[in-house]
């Protein structure tokens, strides 16, 4: 058997650390809730440990993300996720939109540069044959403004509940219908305009994630930050930041997820909500890396900014970030110790704050209820991890979010060190069906 020299650092370490606390294999397997075999083959290198294995260590040995850091691939960045508003890009975000909409529900978007459209693009948007809009008066803008905040509102509660290739097309045209009315509106008008194309532009790069196309999630916050720097609006940009870390965040990179989420906390007069995002960012980012102090130093700094923005906010304009979760910070910190290692104190938060989320927010409850169970099932309670699972993997699977499946699949692999339990066998061939409906 080919043994890395990870691996054969990893294993030895673990033992040295578990013999200086005076654990014997058989208790130390005990309270990882792995068998005593799983862990001896890998204390002597000739099994590789997985990612939630080096935290659950980390944690009962007192290691400090040590021994984390050995784990081959813990990091995994993926090129293409830098998404701010490049000024040399202009051609390719001012050009031509063009969506196709398929019969059966499916659709593409893509942006045509004007040299795109000069070298063959034209002759493609001639056999499509659209005609001018009109365009809306001046004196009428504000009034088509508050109709699209509707619509707005409500693709952001769409999202909630359906997939995101269904939310998707809606924002696409809204975004056009925007880009359309900004070119009449004037004064306080163009400014509230622009800051609801942002706001559109930003949640259709989130919807794009959620789809699994990071390319396209990258394209549409980039044009967030471009409209909004229009209207003056240096945050957006900042927030940018915060949504490359999600992003980098779900690809695993501890590195970029604390360094974008660092960038967006350091840009002067910042508004204290994305201070307070930035800061549960940077927390998830030391999570993964297994520094429980950082993190939780992180955890408070969020929880005072975003403190301080529910008393600063304007009514009536869009929230960044989520709107559907009570106390973000806390059930994030009940995520951020499932990843520290931590599953029993993570399941006893999130027991608590996946209860007081709307059960109309499909969307949250599954993406906080399946980090639920996996904290239950890491702490082999399998019973309530598998009862919380059987009542979820069904809406996972139609709700469309690759994020919520990524974690859905760590669950299933979680539960199937049990395969023996019955609740376990009775839910493999449910997890099997679902994935297969999302291959």
């Amino acid at each position: 058997m080919l043994v890395t020299s990870i691996s054969e650092a990893f294993g030895p370490r673990v033992r040295a650390l578990r013999a200086a606390k005076g654990l014997s294999l058989s208790e130390f397997a005990r309270r990882l809730y792995y068998s005593k075999g799983h862990v001896s083959r890998i204390e002597t290198g000739a099994q590789a440990p997985s990612v939630e294995f080096a935290r659950k260590c980390d944690h009962e040995l007192g290691a400090g993300g040590e021994l984390l850091a050995l784990v081959p691939g813990r990091n995994r960045r993926t090129a293409g996720t830098e998404c701010t508003d490049r000024g040399d890009h202009d051609d390719e975000h001012d050009g031509i939109w063009v969506m196709t909409m398929a019969p059966d529900g499916g659709s593409s978007f893509a942006a045509l540069g004007r040299r795109e459209v000069l070298l063959g693009g034209a002759a493609l948007l001639a056999r499509l044959g659209g005609e001018v809009a009109p365009r809306p008066s001046a004196d009428h803008a504000g009034e088509h403004l508050e109709h699209h905040r509707r619509l707005f509102d409500a693709a952001r509660g769409l999202g909630q509940v359906a997939p995101p290739t269904t939310v998707l097309p809606m924002l696409v045209s809204q975004a056009q219908a925007l880009r359309t009315l900004a070119c009449e509106a004037r004064g306080r008008d163009a400014l509230a305009v622009a800051a609801l194309s942002a706001r559109t532009a930003e949640f259709a790069g989130w919807m794009a994630q959620e789809s699994g196309d990071d390319a396209a999630a990258a394209w549409w916050t980039g044009r967030a930050v471009r409209v909004a720097a229009e209207a003056g609006d240096a945050h957006t940009a900042t927030y940018a930041f915060v949504r490359q870390a999600l992003v980098t965040m779900y690809q695993g990179d501890a590195a970029a997820t604390i360094g974008f989420a660092e960038r967006a906390q350091a840009v002067p007069g910042t508004p204290a909500r994305i201070l307070g995002l930035a800061a549960q960012r940077e927390a998830q980012g030391h999570a993964l890396a297994g520094d429980h102090d950082s993190c939780m130093r992180a955890l408070d700094r969020a929880a005072c900014h975003l403190a301080a923005a529910a008393e600063e906010e304007e009514s009536g304009q869009p929230v960044i970030g989520t709107s559907h979760v009570s106390d973000p910070v806390a059930v994030v910190t009940g995520w951020c110790l499932c990843d520290l290692g931590k599953p029993q104190e993570a399941a006893a938060v999130l027991d608590r704050e996946v209860a007081r989320i709307p059960a109309s927010a499909v969307r949250a409850r599954l993406r906080f209820g399946v980090r639920q169970a996996l904290a239950h099932a890491a702490a082999g309670e399998l019973d309530v991890a598998c009862g919380l699972a059987e009542a979820m993997v069904a809406q996972a699977a139609t709700i469309g979010s690759v994020t919520i499946l990524a974690d859905l699949r760590r669950l299933a692999a979680t539960l199937r060190r049990w395969h023996t339990h019955p609740a376990v066998r009775a839910l493999d061939p449910v997890f099997t069906a679902a994935f297969y409906r999302n291959t």
